[in-house]
């Protein structure tokens, strides 16, 4: 059944890690009979957690649709992973969301989660609720969870729904406070109950502080509250609508979504509340002639539609849309703005976790998936040829965890690489590069338990098993003394011999990072001719340095002298020649390590400023500078040798409880303490063992 744009909510489910996002999806599918029974996640048989290594860990990996039909509304709930490796889902959740539900456990109260997804909601300006989850379990303390998001985020905080407690302090119901109605759960079924007394105070109390609120948002409302005049259910409604929509409004709801307590009334204020897809998340567009515009969601515009999260599994490939103009049919031709070219559109379908349903059209403002688009990517736009534009990319975080990845049995290079770029289309949060210099596959992900998830779904899905080691740090080395030396390369067997000899200065070059080959010879002691197999031989040898094996840089060497013999002397004489004066030269010249140096932004809130700094200090790096970035945090800037960071990922997510990020890219060489450099001259030869 197809919906109007007015009678469409797009939801993501937002939060930390464990705080019941999944269970609270299968409970609002549940009360709205999209399925039968409820699944758990301990269980292994939700909707929105299907991936076999979602069922292992028991925990969500990937972003998943549920949409929900409630009231003549279309709710499209999008359940997001809650672990902090798997970010880039949430990115693409609230790219395709126009709203969003922050989930926090009322046994857990402000986690970092909570934190990071509220950030996420400023960034957009995306109006949001906050559904306080487990209000029933052992441990719970809604009042605690409540007052330390007051505390935190101010009297925006509107309460919508509140528990009720018995004696022991055990929720056995809830209380709408706008209608004044309380409710509790029988056998999953939402019974009216009276109000409990002695409760009265407190809901008026609670009605009160929503009147202001709602009092707050027109000149009008402000007047008729302090003329003490009451307001209408949909004054109430009208306010509280346009309170979220300016985000001057954060309403708080609660429930349990084992026994589904609360499920029904966060769905009504959805749809009461929420915006549709017309008034949400505002869209920038790079039209073809290069400038941007604000992308206006209209029904009757020509067919536009955003790729916001591409699944490539054992049921097929599929990229999930967003409709943002017009309408969406099958067999359409549409152009992709990032390529130039026609696409023809395969099957359209609407996914509840899994599961496809094939439709006939998808309307402006819902979402849905394409099957079989194999040149559509993540983040694509594809549009009507009358009107190409480009809409923005998702800020999917850069990946800083770098480890290299092997194949377990020599020979499956190929099946490792193309299982992660086929794993790659799904989730782009992570690359793969192949060092040609280290001769690693290096994967830089967000995390350990990402890359531990890719390892995992390379053996499931591809049949290949592949193992993990540390990246490799390219090293370089350089000489620092100015040396002369004799190369003589005299070989006499049967028939013509072979003869070379040349005398080469070698001395050290600052200014240029390659080899530079200059020739002072005088007298026809080495013909012309020769000397491009001498450059050639010393190119060749600077490959391997003499102390560990790395490059050669910043070198200079002259070829000054020499002598040949007109029949014996060859091109590969003259090159062997070279190499032998190289190898006797570099070993006498001072030569030195030279480490990668790399600049490192970490963004931290103050109250880890000095565990951070004092780390960084441990690792030889030089703190550079601060600055404030806004909400009690920093960006310390720091230089870092980049062999002191194989494990920063971990380690300042340990130092922060997950709240610090940071980026790091390669800056210049530096010579290398004495110290570091036996550490790596011992690896690199420990390496050059085992190969």
């Amino acid at each position: 059944m197809s919906y109007s744009v007015q009678n469409i909510r797009n939801v993501a489910l937002i939060g930390h890690g464990g705080n019941g996002k999944t269970a609270l999806a299968e409970s609002l599918l549940y009360m709205t009979k999209a399925i039968d029974r409820m699944g758990r996640a301990t269980d292994g048989n939700t909707v929105c957690d299907y991936d076999p290594e979602e069922v292992k860990r028991q925990i969500s990996i990937s972003l998943a649709v549920a949409p929900i039909e409630f009231k003549g509304c279309k709710i499209n709930v999008l359940d997001t992973p809650g672990g902090f490796d798997f970010s880039g889902e949430v990115m693409e959740a609230l790219r395709a969301a126009d709203a969003a539900i922050i989930v926090c456990s009322a046994k857990d109260g402000i986690s970092v989660g909570l934190e990071k997804a509220w950030k996420f909601c400023e960034e957009r300006n995306m109006p949001r609720f906050i559904y306080i989850s487990k209000t029933d379990e052992d441990n719970s303390d809604y009042n605690a969870t409540f007052e330390a998001l007051r505390e935190k985020y101010g009297n925006k905080i509107a309460p919508l729904v509140v528990p009720i407690w018995d004696d022991n302090k055990k929720v056995t119901g809830i209380i709408d406070v706008l209608n004044k109605r309380a409710y509790e759960m029988q056998k999953l079924q939402r019974v009216e109950i009276q109000l409990p007394e002695g409760k009265e105070g407190v809901i008026d109390e609670f009605n009160d502080a929503l009147k202001e609120s709602v009092a707050e948002t027109s000149e009008e409302f402000m007047n008729k509250f302090f003329d003490g005049e009451d307001f209408t259910y949909a004054e109430m409604i009208q306010g509280l609508r346009q309170g979220v929509r300016e985000l001057s409004m954060f309403p708080v709801l609660c429930g349990s979504a084992v026994n589904c307590m609360g499920s029904l009334m966060l769905m009504d204020y959805i749809v009461e509340l929420l915006p549709t897809p017309m008034e949400g998340n505002y869209h920038k567009a790079t039209r073809q002639d290069g400038e941007s515009e604000e992308f206006v969601v209209s029904p009757g515009g020509v067919p536009t539609a955003f790729v916001f999260k591409t699944v490539s599994d054992q049921y097929g490939k599929y990229s999930y849309i967003k409709v943002l103009s017009g309408v969406i049919t099958s067999d359409l031709s549409l152009i992709n703005a990032r390529t130039g070219s026609a696409e023809k559109l395969g099957r359209l379908y609407v996914m509840r976790g899994k599961k496809a349903e094939e439709v006939k059209e998808l309307t402006c403002g819902d979402i849905g998936a394409i099957g079989k688009m194999d040149k559509v990517k993540t983040g694509d736009t594809l549009c009507d040829s009358r009107k190409v534009v480009a809409l923005k990319q998702i800020p999917f975080a850069e990946p800083c965890y770098s480890v290299a990845i092997a194949p377990k049995t020599r020979g499956q290079e190929d099946k490792v690489a193309q299982g992660l770029n086929r794993l790659n289309e799904e989730d782009p949060s992570f690359t793969l590069v192949n060092n040609g210099e280290t001769h690693q596959m290096v994967l830089t992900g967000s995390g350990d338990i990402q890359v531990d998830v890719l390892v995992a779904k390379l053996k499931s899905r591809f049949n290949v098993e592949a193992e993990l080691s540390e990246t490799r740090v390219p090293y370089r080395e350089k000489i620092r003394k100015k040396i002369e030396k004799q190369g003589r390369h005299k070989k006499q067997t049967g028939g013509s011999g072979q003869f070379g000899d040349v005398w080469i200065r070698f001395e050290p070059n600052p200014d240029e990072e390659q080899m530079v080959f200059a020739e002072e010879v005088f007298g026809g002691s080495v013909p012309k001719n020769f000397f491009p197999a001498v450059e050639k031989g010393l190119r060749e040898a600077c490959v391997h340095g003499p102390l560990a094996g790395y490059p050669v840089v910043n070198l200079k060497a002259v070829l000054y002298d020499g002598s040949y013999h007109p029949v014996d002397s060859s091109e590969i004489a003259f090159k062997t020649a070279a190499q032998l004066a190289y190898k006797a030269a570099m070993p006498e010249a001072n030569p030195v390590l030279l480490e990668p140096i790399g600049e490192l932004k970490v963004t931290i809130p103050d109250s880890y400023m000095g565990d951070v700094m004092g780390d960084i200090t441990k690792r030889r790096g030089r703190v550079m500078g601060m600055n404030p970035a806004g909400d009690g945090e920093q960006v310390l800037e720091a230089e870092v040798p980049m062999a002191e960071m194989t494990s920063y990922a971990i380690d300042l997510r340990a130092m922060t409880q997950s709240r610090g990020s940071y980026t790091f890219h390669f800056i210049r060489y530096e010579d290398c303490p004495p110290a570091a450099q036996e550490k790596a001259i011992a690896a690199a030869k420990a390496m050059q063992e085992e190969s």
